[in-house]
């Protein structure tokens, strides 16, 4: 409970840094945007029922678009960009593709982005999240079928605007240069030269929805986790008075969150990537249990896990606890070389 409450704390911090960078392309101050997006986020969630929430999480959904649109605008090599879905290491073995890519070097550097990358697309919130979700929803068995369709859909349209949002920064930022990025709000202004004023905006507005959507679901998850194995009452449709320690929590997650990004000098950018390897390096204690109680039959009856699903959860676990081992091993003998020590 307590790596999950620092580690969520974290990502909080994580995403009230990308509404203050958002907002700053726009020319607004974070001192402004983030207690303004402190409360906006803090009412949605207290002053509304589960029902509602949910409807307006699946409208702002559509804001992610903005990336598909910027990517376009961008008017990237679509071949190439192709190309590079797979892994560069092993593209280079093919001799017609190789002109093609520039293979990374396997230091410390590319271990923590890659750390960071894996914990941001399989965050443990987002797995507290979803149960907490199913739970508050009374969702019984007859509906185990759209739920989970449901989720396969999310999870595959969420890696098509990550797709779209690699393209836009690789064909606009990366080609013409700019490979030390400060920032987002330097992300989104290089791209007025290179693809115009609405993507630009664009890259902004879709940052910043981004930014409020998980800077609401982040502190709820981590309340409903907490609640739920401590026994407290919890849930959204339940009033104020009825889950204190549920609601308190919620709100000191986003208190301690905003607050600490209006820190004059914190380094946003940086708080963004560590939280997210913070997440890399908590998954695989999470996907363990996970792996453990959705394979006891006792438990789950019929609905344990397949053997298809099995070999991918745990070879990906598997492969997350390496590249913990080897991070850490690296963050303690070469502090420097991952950028831990200081700088960007």
């Amino acid at each position: 409970m307590m790596a999950v409450l620092v580690v969520n704390l974290g990502n909080v911090l994580a995403e009230f840094a990308g509404v203050a960078s958002a907002m700053e392309v726009f020319g607004i101050s974070k001192y402004i945007s983030v207690p303004i997006a402190a409360v906006l986020v803090w009412v949605l969630v207290v002053r509304g029922s589960a029902a509602r929430v949910e409807k307006i999480f699946l409208a702002v959904c559509t804001v992610y678009f903005a990336y598909v649109v910027s990517a376009i605008l961008a008017k990237p090599e679509w071949l190439i960009a192709g190309l590079h879905l797979i892994p560069p290491q092993i593209l280079r073995l093919i001799p017609t593709a190789r002109q093609f890519v520039q293979a990374p070097p396997f230091n410390a550097s590319y271990f923590l982005i890659l750390a960071a990358l894996v914990g941001t697309t399989i965050a443990p919130w987002q797995h507290f999240y979803l149960q907490a979700a199913v739970v508050e929803k009374r969702v019984g068995p007859r509906q185990y079928g759209d739920t989970r369709r449901d989720v396969l859909f999310g999870s595959i349209s969420c890696m098509v605007i990550v797709f779209f949002i690699i393209v836009c920064t690789a064909a606009t930022l990366y080609a013409s240069g700019h490979h030390e990025v400060p920032d987002a709000k330097s992300a989104a202004l290089a791209l007025r030269p290179l693809a115009g004023n609405w993507a630009s905006s664009l890259f902004a507005l879709g940052l910043l929805n981004a930014s409020l959507f998980a800077a609401s679901i982040l502190p709820l998850s981590t309340s409903y986790v907490i609640c739920e194995a401590l026994g407290f009452e919890s849930g959204i449709d339940r009033k104020l008075g009825e889950a204190k320690i549920f609601y308190g929590l919620y709100t000191a997650l986003i208190v301690i969150g905003a607050g600490l990004i209006l820190i004059p000098g914190a380094p946003l950018v940086r708080i963004a990537v560590l939280s997210q390897v913070a997440n890399g390096i908590l998954l695989p204690l999470v996907l363990v249990f996970i792996l453990l109680l959705v394979n006891r039959r006792d438990l789950m009856g019929d609905q344990v896990n397949s053997r298809a699903f099995n070999w991918v959860a745990w070879i990906s676990t598997i492969a997350m606890i390496v590249l913990t081992i080897v991070l850490v091993y690296t963050a303690i003998a070469h502090p420097e070389s991952t950028g831990l020590s200081g700088g960007t």
